[in-house]
């Protein structure tokens, strides 16, 4: 037998009160002597000894009235399972979701998101089970679920502070609703706790405002149950860096350049203004003096945004880092960006002109030349000489050497320019009329990418034109338009089997051709650079042609060096060929090391991440420390599988499952009507007993 209510069976102590009643009343007669007492003795013993006996009665009597009534209250049930149903009836399955994103950094949301948690588990029974799961981009820890509510307890109480990523609700959600499809109760329910940030949806579209949004139409499983536990703060004032322009490379002593910050209030309380500075440093850590002196103080406009433009004015080379640095706000988390830049000199370019001409417009480097220094702060220092003037230290103190139409008979140039490329020079060559196959080929042997065949001139009313280029290429990325230059004259060639075709005519013949000569680069242009054999010069094309092939064959194509913290970064092209492991720090002062076989890195914090001779930058999303709200509601609603029943509270359950147990008995009635009867019967035997 059990009992619903079985703290008032202490009220069995109450049948204690007629048996100290009834001791309390007992009275001792006393004794009178008479003549003769042969008669009435006889007849006193016999009604004594039944005065006892009604007494003993109505003690039992009143005691079984007491005893009755507090199992009445108590409520027994002669269902033997009934009380281990009550405990652990419909046992369930939780899943808990909890936020360790960007934003849970903020204030004490985090600490309140894992009482939160700990609360979820203390309301647990005893047969329930639940999951931890925590979440940022996607889901970081999992704790399987387990009825070990002790275990599940200290590894929330164990979790480290939140990180930097973005937060998404449905990668981490769908995995729940996967593990909860396995768990054996059919109570299903899933808890996220979090401050519900917007940029955790797929889509925008589920904020504030109240709008939903499809997500494929991918729902909870039937029966499973969802509760958001919101630990946000309903107001909120940041400022944020919300997109930063930054140059990776510039020049030195040039000042047109800049570093554009667009600064926003995110916050639901507006901030008007805030203060912005940028600080410089060298790679080994030195402050750099520039123009950019104090902060900036910067004022939103009615859309809540500004965007500030700060010169940069480096007059050194080198290897540079800038962080930019906003206050006036509460929250710190997004008020900086960094990134990295170099400083580079001027890229030296030897150009020999086998085909002067005291006539501009015939000269064949005029156009050439042009090109290169025609503009104002133009990245090139040209030095032009003939080929008959050409010396060994000229080609030494150059980084790139450009032949328009030029045969060199010396074997010291020739030997020097050899040198000059294996040993990282970069080498452009554009024969034109002046120049035979079998020459050429000769002097050139070892750093042309293609010979020369035969040279074709077409007819006045004839020409070639560029019908395939290569647009993935460093050089060429930035040409994508059609080329319109027409080439009545060009060489055939064949190009080397370690060599690039990177442009052809339309009749298929190389035009432009690519090939690693040692340590350095060399291009052959089957055309020439002048007026001579095409139209090219007059082209619009013709100057970012000229400098883009030309920066590429100097410079090595730039690396990326910015990055957002969660990205997977392919540090891949840092290693060398004789070193087979990586090692770099992270912002914190931790070493990662990797290896050529798992070349990857997930940036987890921002600030610099620094390798052995380059500093990758790396900053948080703008929409990871957004403080738009998504619409719990909404979102509620767009999970919910319409076929799953409202789970009611605990106390409502309960109370159902007392009733459907105790339904069928009733048992509490008949002690009740037991209770009258005896009281009537206790009342009869009163009225008859001897005072």
């Amino acid at each position: 037998m059990g009992f619903l209510t079985p703290l008032f069976l202490l009220g069995l102590l109450a049948a204690a009160i007629p048996i100290a009643i009834h001791l309390i009343r007992r009275e001792n007669p006393p004794k009178v002597m008479f003549g003769t007492l042969r008669f009435v003795k006889q007849t006193t013993k016999k009604l004594i000894l039944f005065q006892q006996i009604q007494q003993w009665l109505l003690l039992l009597m009143r005691v079984a009235l007491i005893c009755l009534l507090v199992l009445a209250f108590a409520r027994p049930l002669l269902f033997q399972g009934g009380m281990a149903r009550l405990m652990d009836a419909e046992p369930r399955s939780v899943a808990i979701l909890l936020d360790t994103s960007l934003s849970m950094r903020v204030g004490e949301r985090f600490e309140r998101a894992k009482t939160e948690a700990l609360q979820v588990l203390d309301g647990l029974n005893a047969g329930d089970e639940a999951a931890v799961l925590t979440f940022a981009d996607g889901t970081l820890t999992v704790r399987e679920l387990s009825s070990d509510i002790d275990g599940l307890r200290a590894f929330i109480n164990d979790l480290d502070e939140p990180g930097y990523d973005r937060v998404r609700f449905y990668p981490t959600l769908q995995q729940a609703d996967d593990m909860l499809a396995e768990s054996q109760h059919q109570r299903r329910q899933i808890v996220m706790i979090s401050d519900f940030k917007a940029s955790g949806l797929d889509s925008d579209a589920l904020v504030s405002d109240g709008q939903s949004v499809d997500q494929d139409g991918w729902m909870l499983a039937a029966g499973t149950g969802f509760l958001p536990v919101d630990v946000g703060d309903e107001r909120s004032s940041n400022l944020s860096l919300t997109d930063v322009r930054s140059p990776q490379q510039l020049l030195e002593n040039q000042t047109d350049y800049e570093v554009l910050a667009r600064v926003r209030s995110t916050g639901n309380v507006f901030l008007d203004r805030g203060n912005l500075s940028l600080n410089l440093r060298t790679q080994a850590g030195d402050d750099v003096v520039t123009n950019n002196a104090g902060s900036i103080l910067v004022q939103l406009n009615e859309r809540s945004e500004a965007v500030i433009n700060l010169p940069l004015n480096l007059d050194a080379t080198g290897a540079f880092t800038g962080e930019l640095v906003l206050s006036g706000d509460d929250v710190d988390l997004d008020n900086r960006w960094y990134f990295s830049l170099d400083v580079l000199p001027r890229m030296r370019v030897l150009v020999v002109n086998g085909d002067p001409s005291a006539d501009w417009y015939d000269d064949e480097a005029h156009w050439f030349v042009l090109a290169l220094q025609g503009l104002e702060n133009s990245p090139f220092d040209v030095t032009s000489v003939t080929a008959d003037a050409l010396t060994v230290p000229q080609i030494r103190e150059h980084d790139a050497v450009v032949l328009l139409n030029a045969a060199l008979q010396d074997n010291r140039l020739l030997a020097e320019l050899q040198t000059f490329v294996t040993e990282g020079g970069a080498l452009l060559l554009a024969p034109g009329n002046r120049v035979t196959a079998s020459e050429f080929n000769d002097s050139f042997a070892g750093i042309t990418p293609a010979t020369l065949i035969s040279s074709e001139e077409l007819a006045t009313n004839d020409y070639q034109l560029i019908a395939d280029v290569d647009r993935r290429h460093p050089a060429l990325r930035a040409l994508n338009v059609d080329f319109g230059a027409r080439f009545q004259g060009y060489w055939l060639t064949a190009p080397g089997s370690d060599s690039d075709v990177l442009m052809r005519f339309d009749n298929g013949s190389p035009m432009l051709v690519e090939a690693q000569a040692g340590e350095g680069r060399s291009m052959l242009l089957s055309s020439s650079m002048d007026l001579a054999w095409s139209n090219f010069p007059l082209q619009g094309l013709y100057l970012p042609f000229v400098h883009e092939v030309l920066t590429y064959l100097i410079q090595p194509p730039q690396r990326e060096r910015a990055y957002l913290v969660g990205d997977m970064i392919d540090l891949s092209s840092f290693m060398s060929a004789d070193n087979t492991t990586l090692e770099l720090f992270e912002p914190d002062g931790a070493q990662v090391q990797l290896t050529r076989d798992n070349p990857f890195y997930q940036a987890r914090m921002p600030g610099f991440v620094q390798l052995a001779d380059t500093t990758l930058a790396i900053n948080i999303a703008a929409e990871a420390a957004s403080s738009r709200r998504a619409d719990i509601a909404a979102l509620t609603d767009a999970i919910i599988n319409p076929e799953t029943t409202p789970m009611v509270s605990e106390q409502v359950r309960t109370a159902q499952l007392i009733a459907d147990i105790e339904q069928p008995q009733r048992l509490w009635w008949w002690i009740v009507l037991l209770v009258m009867l005896l009281l009537l019967v206790e009342a009869w035997v009163a009225n008859r007993t001897y005072r």
